[in-house]
């Protein structure tokens, strides 16, 4: 009865190795046929090449031609034109061509008229390249009589421009009444950039004034740096200078909460349509897309210029968080309307042009995902600032990633899209197999042992 129990087992055993094995091999099939490419290489989307093909098309072809462009909805680079030769070179070239009816010089000289306007606090507004319009729009902040005036001048100008009113505040992303984590307020780090001698911080202009002093680790008892430049208003943009010099380990790596991390590899500008992630020291990760470019933004603080318009929501203490795509650095956070809870309006300051008025340049992931290089054109993570997201890196230290993903191996050995689950089953039956194996044979030699014992007794 004992040896029927041994056996039963045995095989049991032996049939429930055998199912790991099939499994394991189906999992690992499975993941190799849908493994996601190396995402420690270089980013090379289809959003991005069709940005810069219809960049390339739209300063080619000019500003009396074209009306701007965006990424379709299959990814493709559309191209606003205003003739049909002009939409034929479009075409020839690859991208798909929409006629409209205004030039981009005309929706420029619309946003020039709106400007030089008097001033009304709580509005904004943007070229919409999609509608071939001038968007404005005005907060709850704006009187019934400063929005009559603006909406004359609209007027004034043309049909294109669409007066909208919207909930919310237009503000800056700054909230004193958090917890106090520099001189100014409480704001997110944007991105490391380096001098080549010394590193620094890049956020926003309007989280402090120069001389404004940093400090993180969360209770604020560490000096992170000093604001040394800045602008703002007309730009919002700012450079802190790290107390010891270096951001020292991750400088290449923007911190998006829960211990995780994004290698930047370059930088860029982005396109109307592009999908976007923002990280914040408030709300964490956030994505939306990139509604429209060449914004104004007349916040109570005073008026900004040429920012990005995305759908994206930012809440207080996300001021200066940084806008990437694919590990492309894009911008930092500046300000907008609403909240994480109902959505909002949120502007970026574009990263190329705070860079070359700092004379600074990006530090980026080399080449091997590993390491730190610094790039005019290469975009540098950094974690969030002062005030870090839970589970984010301070500025200047590390975070575990491992790739443009950040993603630690165990997460890599637990992602259904990897081999390693897979490995991992195949790997325990066959050690089951084999030791079920080894078991019957040390037991058959045992009873050989004894039976040849008693016989030659």
């Amino acid at each position: 009865m004992r040896h029927a129990r041994r056996r039963m087992v045995r095989r049991v055993a032996r049939l429930a190795a055998v199912g790991g094995l099939v499994l394991g091999g189906t999992m690992v099939t499975r993941a190799v046929a849908s493994e996601p490419p190396d995402t420690s290489a270089a980013p090379h989307t289809l959003a991005q090449t069709a940005s810069g093909s219809g960049a390339d098309l739209v300063s080619r072809l000019g500003g009396d031609r074209t009306a701007g462009h965006w990424v379709g909805a299959d990814g493709r680079p559309v191209v606003a034109v205003t003739d049909e030769s002009t939409a034929e070179a479009v075409r020839r070239a690859g991208a798909d061509a929409k006629m409209v009816r205004h030039s981009m010089s005309e929706l420029r000289s619309a946003t020039s008229t709106l400007r030089a306007a008097p001033r009304v606090p709580g509005t904004a507004w943007a070229l919409d390249y999609r509608s071939n319009e001038v968007v404005v729009r005005g907060d709850r902040t704006v009187s019934g009589s400063d929005w009559s005036r603006l909406t004359g001048v609209a007027e004034g100008i043309g049909g294109f421009v669409r007066m909208e009113r919207t909930e919310g505040t237009f503000t800056t992303r700054l909230n004193g009444a958090e917890p106090i984590l520099s001189t100014a307020g409480r704001c997110s780090a944007g991105f490391n950039v380096t001098d080549g001698a010394n590193d620094f911080i890049l956020t926003a202009g309007h989280c402090g004034p120069t001389g404004s002093v940093w400090f993180g680790d969360g209770q604020g008892d560490r000096q992170v740096g000093k604001t040394v430049a800045g602008s703002f208003p007309g730009d919002d943009f700012s450079l802190v200078e790290y107390a010891g010099g270096k951001a020292g380990e991750g400088a290449d790596v923007v911190a998006v909460g829960g211990g995780k991390g994004v290698r930047i590899t370059g930088t860029g500008e982005p396109a109307v349509g592009q999908r976007v992630f923002r990280s914040g020291s408030t709300s964490g990760l956030r994505d939306g897309r990139v509604t429209a470019l060449d914004a104004t933004v007349n916040y109570p603080e005073g008026t900004v210029t040429g920012l990005i318009e995305t759908d994206v929501c930012a809440e207080p203490g996300d001021s200066g968080g940084p806008m990437f795509s694919e590990g492309v650095a894009l911008g930092v956070t500046s300000g907008g309307s609403g909240d994480c809870a109902k959505g909002g309006t949120t502007f970026f300051q574009p990263l190329p042009e705070a860079m070359k008025s700092l004379g600074v340049r990006l530090i980026v992931s080399g080449p091997d995902g590993a390491g730190r290089q610094g790039a005019q054109q290469g975009a540098a993570p950094s974690a969030p600032a002062s005030g870090g997201a839970p589970g984010a890196a301070a500025p200047g230290a590390s975070a575990p990633v491992t790739g443009v993903e950040g993603s630690t191996l165990l997460a890599r050995l637990t992602d259904r899209r990897n081999v390693g689950p897979g490995l991992l089953v195949v790997a325990g039956s066959l050690v089951a197999l084999v030791a079920t194996r080894w078991i019957r044979a040390e037991q058959d030699r045992k009873a050989y042992r004894r039976h040849y014992s008693a016989t030659w007794g």
